[in-house]
């Protein structure tokens, strides 16, 4: 399993939260404490937004424990909206192109977990993908077909909407296979003011998620950045989180089930 982090709010550099000890999210590339696999050394990105429209991104297949180059942007990148992710694959090959995030235009999308079965039923879900989706695909990752099937089905209008429809259609196509393989995922989206989090898994063991708030931030991680519990609040199982970031860095946060 990959982790991942999410920072919403007032602008500020994330190096205390990728690099400062053990928990922190390259610590966590050698060692995950909940993780199943031990060591995330399958590549690591960083994704951020600033004055431009559209994000900017950053992604190497080396273990982010060893980049040099996103040390640097993890400690002098200022963001209201970061994205930071350690990879740790399950099957598709360690290049830069199956590194998180992935963007597509103004959206950011990062992903922990995999789809049970993936490679029966790639070519199906690539079925549903529309010409523009499918010529965009570069990488050979799940996670890289789950936002242009978002893309394909409704992001621009509806994200939350897209990402249960596309959840369920994958769903489908596993169940139409008989694949017994779980589908497990935490998502991460954004549009650089907004930011959609989701918790969900075809069984009843969701790769986990937590919450911890600031008075001008918020922060979603895959597992806790340190060893203080009482900070760190587990987001329930099959539920989408969102929040709203404003310009005087102030948020709306709602929680609701998923599917």
């Amino acid at each position: 399993m990959c982790r991942w982090l999410a920072y919403i709010g007032k602008p500020h550099s994330i190096e205390r939260l990728v690099y400062g000890g053990p928990h922190a999210l390259a610590g966590l590339a050698r060692h995950s404490y909940e993780s199943r696999l031990g060591v995330q050394g399958d590549g690591g990105g960083l994704g951020w937004y600033d004055h431009r429209s559209d994000p900017g991104l950053y992604r190497n297949a080396g273990p982010a424990w060893a980049d040099p180059n996103l040390r640097e942007l993890a400690r002098h990148v200022e963001s209201r909206m970061t994205f930071a992710h350690i990879r740790a694959s399950s099957g598709a090959p360690d290049i830069f192109l199956n590194c998180h995030p992935f963007r597509h235009g103004a959206w950011l999308f990062m992903h922990n977990g995999q789809i049970g079965g993936f490679e029966e039923i790639r070519r199906l879900l690539t079925g549903h993908l529309s010409d523009e989706s499918f010529a965009a695909l570069q990488g050979g990752t799940d996670s890289e077909l789950i936002l242009q099937l978002l893309v394909s089905h409704g992001l621009e209008e509806d994200p939350a909407e897209a990402l249960r429809r596309v959840t369920g259609m994958i769903e489908e196509e596993r169940q139409k296979a008989g694949i017994e393989e779980a589908f497990r995922a935490t998502f991460a989206l954004s549009d650089g003011w907004h930011f959609w989090a989701v918790r969900w898994s075809s069984d009843n063991e969701p790769p986990t998620l937590y919450g911890t708030a600031g008075e001008d931030y918020d922060l979603l991680v895959s597992e806790p950045l340190d060893e203080d519990v009482s900070r760190w609040k587990a987001i329930a199982p099959n539920s989408l989180l969102s929040i709203e970031l404003a310009s005087d860095w102030s948020r709306k946060v709602t929680s609701e089930t998923f599917l």
